[in-house]
Parts: C-alpha cells; sequence; structure tokens
C-alpha cells in the first residue's frame, strides 16, 4: 500500500487560472474536473469553475485546487488550502481517518462520492483541514 499526500489549494473562481500559471511554471499535465461535470454546480454560473484541478510534474511536482462554491465559506487567509491524503486501500484511509477523527470537526463524513469510491474531509483538533479518499480505478 502507499500513500501521497499533496496541497490542495483553494480558490473562489480562480482555480484555473492558478493550475495554469502553476503548470507554466513546473510544467506537467493539467486535469481539470468542473462542478458542471460532478453535478455538483448550484449556481450555473459555477458550472464551468474547478471542482477538482491538479497539475503533476515528472520531477515529483504536484498540487491540487478547487473553486470553492458560493454556498460554502472561504476566506483566502483561513481555509485556503486542505492537505489530500489519496490512498489505493479503503481501509489504509480508514486507518487514518481514525486517527486524524481524534478531536476534529467533522466537515464531510467518510463515505462513497459520486467521484471516489470513500472520501471524507475533516478539521483537525490544530486546524487543519484534511481530505482523505480512495483514488478512482
Amino acid at each position: 500500500m502507499s500513500v501521497s499526500t499533496v496541497t490542495h489549494l483553494n480558490f473562489r473562481g480562480d482555480a484555473r487560472a492558478a493550475l495554469t500559471f502553476y503548470r507554466s511554471v513546473f510544467g506537467g499535465d493539467l486535469a481539470v474536473v468542473t462542478h458542471g461535470d460532478t453535478g455538483e454546480a448550484r449556481v450555473p454560473a459555477e458550472a464551468d469553475q474547478v471542482s477538482w484541478g491538479q497539475v503533476t510534474a515528472e520531477g515529483g511536482f504536484r498540487v491540487m485546487a478547487y473553486d470553492v462554491p458560493s454556498h460554502l465559506p472561504w476566506d483566502r487567509g483561513e481555509n485556503a488550502f486542505f492537505v489530500s491524503v489519496r490512498g489505493a486501500a479503503a481501509e489504509e484511509i480508514t486507518a487514518y481517518w481514525e486517527g486524524l477523527s481524534e478531536g476534529a470537526t467533522i466537515v464531510q463524513p467518510l463515505g462513497p462520492a459520486g467521484w471516489a469510491p470513500l472520501y471524507g474531509m475533516l478539521t483537525d483538533r490544530f486546524g487543519v483541514t484534511w481530505v482523505l479518499d480512495v483514488a478512482a480505478a
């Protein structure tokens, strides 16, 4: 089993521009899924905004980003990033979840999601927000 951590940056409408910029600096591949692609767009104007995006470069650079929908709170100085932990095995991710959830605030309970077999989000007792998921096949 292996697990990876990636900085997950949060924006309000600028995720695609930021990812494009980071790709221009670090090279690599850009992948983007929009809120419209996932069926999660509550506001039509946000359908083309980034639900999940990532730049992955050969040298090991990786960064994720998304546009926080307008119905969710967002403050550039308070929740500008998440730490993403992605693994291949549900048992491994569940064990990490259980460890991190001690004293945490659960944002999204760990469970199946439209884009991943297992996904959850929590803010640990130190104020760090973690996104844990099992990579889709």
